[in-house]
C-alpha cells in the first residue's frame, strides 16, 4: 500500500476510483484499518457516542480529539488520517479556529482536519488552507447542529434546501476544501452536487452511490452497536459485536469450569524450588 495524500486521493477519483473512509478512535482499530488497505481514517467526534457514551457529539473537547487522533496516527503509515474539529473549536472566531486546527495537526499528527457547515464557515476554511492545513468540509446532516435541525433528519428535500446545499458545497470548494462529506442527503441530489464540483471530491454517508467515496462509522460497519438500532444508511459488513460477546462468554465459562488456564497456558517451575520453599516454611 502506497502513502495516501491529498494528491493521490484526488488522482484516484479522477481515474474513476472510489475513496474509502472509516472511523477509528484507537491504535488497535487503526492498525487493522491500515492492514486492510482503506484509503482514509476519520477520527470523528462521533467518538463522543461510540467511545465515551454521550448521547451526541456536542460534549467532545479539543483535548479528547487530540488524544484519540494521536492514538490513531501512531498506527498509520499509509492511511490518510483526518481529525474532526469538535463543537465550539472553530465557530467563535477565525484565529481560534486556525489555532485549534493547527493544534490538532501538530499534536494529533493527522494529515487534515474536518469541520461542519457551509457558507458560514468558509472564512475559517480559507484561513486554515492559507495556513497550510488541508480541510475536509461536511454538509447535509451536520451532527453538531442536531439541536438546530430538530433531530437526525435527511437534508435537502425541498428546492430551497437543495439549492442551499449546492451553494454550500461550491462555497466550501472555493474556500479551499479538498473534499466534502455529504451526510443524509438524497442520492440524486448528492450525485448532482458531486457533478457540480471541479476540484473537491465528495464522500457520502447516507448519500447514495453517486459520490466519489463513502464513509461509515466502524462500530456500525462491524455490527458492534448495542440496542438493536441500525440506521437506514448503514450496512453491517460483519457481526463482530456478536463474535465478541460469544468470546467473552466462552472465556467466563472456561474460567468458571477451571478449563482456563490449562497447563499449556501456565508457566513451570523447577520442583526442587517448590520443595525448598515448602521446607523453609
Amino acid at each position: 500500500m502506497a502513502k495516501n495524500t491529498v494528491l493521490t486521493l484526488k488522482k484516484k477519483v479522477d481515474e474513476g476510483g472510489k475513496v474509502t473512509m472509516v472511523t477509528s478512535y484507537d491504535y488497535t482499530m487503526a492498525a487493522l484499518v491500515e492492514e486492510a488497505g482503506i484509503d482514509m481514517i476519520l477520527v470523528g467526534d462521533s467518538l463522543g457516542m461510540t467511545m465515551m457514551g454521550y448521547d451526541s457529539t456536542l460534549p467532545v473537547t479539543m483535548d479528547d480529539m487530540v488524544h484519540h487522533t494521536r492514538c490513531v496516527t501512531r498506527a498509520c503509515n499509509d492511511t490518510f488520517v483526518v481529525g474532526d474539529m469538535p463543537f465550539g473549536s472553530y465557530q467563535t472566531d477565525i484565529p481560534t479556529a486556525v489555532a485549534n486546527a493547527a493544534r490538532l495537526m501538530k499534536e494529533g499528527r493527522c494529515q487534515a482536519v474536518k469541520l461542519e457547515g457551509g457558507v458560514t464557515v468558509c472564512e475559517q476554511i480559507r484561513a486554515m488552507t492559507q495556513a497550510g492545513i488541508p480541510v475536509v468540509g461536511h454538509i447535509g446532516l451536520t451532527p453538531q447542529s442536531v439541536n438546530a435541525f430538530g433531530g437526525f433528519k435527511v437534508q435537502g428535500k425541498s428546492v430551497e434546501a437543495a439549492k442551499q446545499l449546492v451553494e454550500d458545497a461550491l462555497a466550501i470548494e472555493a474556500a479551499g476544501a479538498f473534499s466534502i462529506v455529504l451526510e443524509c442527503v438524497p442520492a440524486d441530489l448528492a450525485t448532482y452536487v458531486t457533478e457540480q464540483l471541479s476540484s473537491a471530491f465528495t464522500i457520502g454517508i447516507g448519500a447514495g452511490s453517486g459520490t466519489d467515496g463513502q464513509v461509515l462509522v466502524a462500530q456500525d460497519l462491524l455490527g458492534m452497536t448495542t440496542g438493536g438500532f441500525k440506521p437506514k444508511m448503514v450496512r453491517q459488513f460483519g457481526q463482530i459485536g456478536e463474535a465478541m460477546k460469544q468470546a467473552y462468554r466462552a472465556y467466563d465459562e472456561a474460567v468458571q469450569s477451571g478449563d482456563f488456564p490449562a497447563a499449556a497456558e501456565s508457566y513451570k517451575i523447577d520442583p526442587a524450588v517448590m520443595e525448598g520453599l515448602r521446607a523453609a516454611k
